[in-house]
């Protein structure tokens, strides 16, 4: 078992970072992890040529079988249903592994952000692993084809598909992280201080707000449009969180961009998520349903 394990260790990062990708739940990537360690285990490894190649091809299939049932529980789903969001600036992810060091950023690929993943959701399952493997972890079609199955020539076609979906869907989102930290403190700053005319303004007109407390907690059930909406219900919300026991707030990072995070005391609160394009907000993606927060789970014993 430990010959095993030491394998399956190195990569155990990147296994997470796929199957999380692909489901946008730390919870499901967290039990494909498990399974492809059951699954390794018990296979003959003097025939495995290489390890990390079938290690990502067991975890992708897994992951698929995961996300076709997962799409149909999420039918009957109360509310829009947003990923789960995932601490990236060095804290644990509840019980799966640290966020990456800057020298881990090849092998996990470039980790895409919750707008990304709301994305991913309108593709196929097999495009949508296409998509992952290819485009955010640069593998080879080769390689991709080798993990899924599937011939290379299927997979460039899949791939061209993919692409094109999430391009025309993508919301335009242009600021870099140093932009999208200014905004998203001017943002900050301006809810937590109820202030509207400094909310106004750093919102865009045309701003979608979308919130998931998936039946569990206060959200809205539909998105809402239009800055002034926008602004007076988050105001609101900031106003009804001031009495809320031992509330944190503060900016984090969150899918590799800067966000806002709260926790009460050391027990995760919700996150919100901002798409800025032209300096303004465009998106503003709110995830406070209990059961989606354990990626923003701190280490024991540390406070915001």
């Amino acid at each position: 078992m430990r010959d095993a394990l030491a394998p399956f260790d190195r990569h155990r990062r990147l296994l997470f970072s796929v199957a999380y990708q692909m489901l946008g739940s730390v919870a499901d990537a967290e039990d494909v992890v498990q399974d492809a360690w059951l699954r390794w285990s018990a296979v003959d490894r003097s025939e495995v040529r290489d390890e990390r190649a079938y290690l990502v091809q067991i975890t992708t299939h897994l992951a698929l079988d995961r996300l076709s049932s997962a799409r149909s529980r999420r039918e009957s789903y109360v509310g829009p249903w947003l990923p789960e969001p995932l601490l990236t600036a060095g804290a644990p992810v509840g019980s799966g592994p640290p966020a990456p060091e800057p020298e881990a950023a090849a092998e996990l690929g470039e980790m895409v952000s919750l707008a990304l993943l709301v994305v991913l959701e309108t593709l196929s399952p097999a495009e949508r692993a296409v998509f992952v493997l290819r485009e955010v972890f640069g593998m080879s079609t080769s390689e991709v084809a080798g993990a899924l199955g599937r011939t290379e020539a299927a997979v460039r076609q899949m791939a061209h598909r993919a692409r094109e979906h999430v391009h025309a869907r993508q919301p335009r989102f242009d600021a870099d992280r140093q932009v999208q930290r200014e905004v998203t403190e001017r943002f900050f700053t301006a809810v937590g201080g109820g202030d509207l005319e400094a909310l106004l303004a750093a919102l865009a007109p045309d701003v979608v707000l979308i919130s998931d407390g998936g039946g569990r907690t206060k959200a809205a059930l539909r998105p809402i449009s239009g800055s002034d909406k926008v602004a007076r219900w988050l105001v609101a919300i900031a106003q009804q969180g001031a009495s809320i026991p031992d509330l944190r707030i503060g900016v984090a990072e969150v899918n590799g961009w800067p966000a806002i995070v709260g926790w009460s005391g050391t027990e995760p609160f919700g996150s919100i998520s901002l798409g800025v394009a032209d300096g303004r907000i465009t998106q503003v993606l709110v995830v406070v349903n209990p059961d989606k927060l354990a990626g923003l789970v701190l280490p024991s014993g540390k406070e915001t």
